[in-house]
């Protein structure tokens, strides 16, 4: 995910990323923030791998040491080589995830039913892959770390689910508070986890040091070769649970850069996740009825319950990460214009990454809810976890591929390259796709829901700018017919939004239909929206003159950055000071849209779908940090 906590600084209407000091503090930063979600899988990975292993007809030892080659290779091949060597390279300005990659090919102005059309609802359902991941994501690692407890305490096994609930509820409700002081703390914590892991595995090693033969790919090899097909597939998609949250070093490249994440990465939390899948496999080998819950049986009795609180603390800062990361993604989507204006609070006033987007975050608290609910075990999450990922991870690599030949690499070694990595994402995604009936279907529900939702608002969208160009007039005959008809010009400064930079507003020809009055300066201002992260400042702005105290403004930001027409207009050069700009009356469109079956579009019911969703948008004046005072809005009625 992409996740924005405690690493911006607000510079004009955007987000820069500001630099902790040395290498060795962002990449400390990143152990808390991208790699939460990955650390904290030996909770559940391997249990779940073994207990989908138990029809090979293998010996419990032989079943533990294969599991963790497979495992451990698994790690290698799909995080470190595609996510860590290769992904990493396809960044946008140093932005990375779906939505960036979709910016960087352009896909945002793709023409329906062209193979960039295609390409744009493969990179929604990618994106809206991650929201089903971040319902279950929360559910699953609180749960599987809650469920320590019946370790040493097989009677407390009915209090998991309301602790669980009361940990999550407790965490979406803080969520609205800001988490600064939370985002402190990640790096640190998450770095005592991954020490804490290693030394449980090293333990469990010393005790039984033939496991490190799980270090070659053979026990793997010789797993596959000699397991029933079906087996192979339900343990390869239990298995992939160990690299869910791989891909979120890609997605939060952007906050630490490529090095940190790389470094935290190879220096730390390979090794220790290596250690502790060696441990657990060891310790099964010795004690075969530890299965049940290896991670936790590994540790000495004492330290159980201490285990459980460590490993609860650590799944909340996973769970928080994926929180934060849903709210980036649904910035960068209202962004670039794939979802409805969304009320965002910035919960710091000097760290403009914490955001939080309350429609967000109380439906991914149903969501995640409902899964702890609904499936009411990590065993059975497991089922609904990873085929999500695994889907988004195909839809990465394919857009990588894309992204490279653009680049200019040669095709032939990009296909040879990207297609080995693409066959194992494949691989991993037909075995998670057999998890589909014991609860695959519910996060693809989700993004389902989510990815029509996208493509729904963004073909209304336009839709009613075919609307608006068709009654827009002319920038020529409008100015001309401005000489010849006798308006009062009255003193001060108008700014007219428009949704494009050519032609003349709506809301300009019907405030002269109704009021036969105008300022005596009058901006034009339009935003536009780049494939680009961040603009500079001195890039920002262009202002043409079209007549005496008329300008049009253009306006550019990036996907990554706040929308704020004020803070654009103090930089830009025009006819209206920067001490008047307190003062200026800005108009804005409010436009009623209306679905009709007499005008071709989409379905009538989806048109009803798109009006609903218009109708409750976040006003186009707060969403463009506009004060209330200057906003001055004009009725019009569209009908689609």
């Amino acid at each position: 995910m992409s996740i924005e906590l405690n690493f911006e600084q607000r510079s004009l209407g955007g987000l820069k990323p500001s630099q902790p000091n040395g290498l060795a503090a962002m990449s400390l930063a990143a152990l808390g923030i991208v790699y939460g979600d990955i650390g904290t899988s030996p909770l559940y990975a391997f249990k779940v791998a073994l207990q989908a292993s138990s029809g090979a007809g293998f010996s419990s030892g032989v079943a533990a040491v294969g599991l963790a080659s497979l495992i451990i290779w698994s790690l290698v091949i799909v995080v470190s080589l595609k996510y860590a060597i290769l992904i990493l390279k396809a960044d946008n300005e140093g932005e990375g995830g779906v939505v960036a990659m979709l910016a960087l090919l352009d896909a945002r102005h793709a023409k329906k039913g062209s193979w960039r059309g295609y390409l744009l609802v493969i990179g929604l359902v990618g994106a809206a892959l991650l929201y089903g991941d971040g319902a279950i994501t929360p559910a699953i690692s609180v749960l599987s770390a809650v469920e320590g407890v019946k370790v040493d305490a097989p009677r407390l096994a009915p209090a998991v689910i309301p602790i669980t609930v009361a940990i999550l509820v407790m965490l979406f409700f803080v969520q609205s508070k800001g988490t600064g002081f939370i985002g402190r703390i990640f790096g640190p914590v998450m770095l005592a986890w991954f020490a804490a892991i290693a030394i449980m595995g090293v333990a469990a090693i010393s005790r039984e040091p033939h496991v490190l033969i799980a270090l070659t790919p053979w026990p793997a090899i010789a797993y596959v070769g000699h397991a029933p097909l079906g087996v192979t597939f339900a343990t390869l998609g239990a298995v992939f649970l160990a690299v869910t949250g791989g891909e979120a070093m890609y997605a939060d490249m952007g906050h630490f850069g490529r090095l940190p994440i790389r470094l935290a990465w190879f220096a730390i939390c390979l090794p220790a996740l290596v250690l502790n899948y060696l441990g657990q496999a060891a310790d099964v080998s010795m004690h075969p009825a530890n299965a049940a819950n290896p991670f936790f049986q590994m540790a000495p009795g004492w330290a159980h319950y201490p285990l459980v609180i460590f490993a609860t603390s650590a799944t909340v800062i996973a769970s928080q990460a994926i929180i934060s990361g849903v709210f980036s993604l649904t910035q960068q989507s209202i962004q670039l214009g794939f979802l409805p204006r969304l009320q965002i609070r910035h919960t710091a006033s000097e760290e403009q990454g914490q955001i939080y987007v309350p429609f967000a975050n109380w439906l991914l608290a149903a969501a995640t809810l409902a899964a702890v609910l609904v499936f009411r075990s990590s065993d059975a999450l497991a089922g609904a976890y990873g085929i999500a990922v695994s889907g988004l991870m195909v839809i990465s690599t394919m857009l990588a591929a894309l992204v490279a030949i653009k680049w200019g690499y040669n095709p032939l070694l990009v296909l040879a390259v990207n297609g080995a990595f693409l066959l194992v994402d494949f691989v991993f995604f037909s075995a998670n796709a057999t998890k589909l009936i014991e609860g695959g279907w519910f996060p693809l529900l989700i993004a389902g829901i989510i990815a029509f939702l996208m493509l729904t608002w963004r073909e209304g969208l336009g839709l009613v700018e075919a609307v608006r160009s068709v009654q827009r007039e002319d920038e020529g005959p409008f100015l001309a017919s401005l000489k010849q008809e006798s308006l009062h010009r009255m003193p001060g400064a108008a700014a007219f939004l428009s949704a494009s930079p050519t032609g003349i507003p709506l809301a300009l020809t019907q405030h002269l239909r109704h009021n036969r009055a105008l300022q005596e300066r009058v901006l034009l201002v339009s935003l536009i929206p780049q494939s680009t992260p961040h603009i500079l400042d001195a890039d920002r702005t262009s202002v043409t003159s079209l007549a005496d105290g008329f300008q049009r403004v253009v306006i550019k930001y990036g996907f990554m950055e706040q929308l704020d027409i004020p803070a654009g207009l103090a930089i830009a050069n025009t006819c209206v000071p920067s001490s008047e700009l307190d003062d200026i009356s800005y108009y804005i469109g409010h436009e009623t849209v209306v679905a009709s079956a007499h005008v071709k579009g989409m379905a009538p019911w989806r048109e009803e779908l798109f009006v609903a969703m218009q109708r409750n948008t976040t006003p186009t004046g707060s969403s463009f940090c506009i004060p209330s005072r200057q906003a001055v809005e004009i009725g019009m009625e569209i009908v689609i």
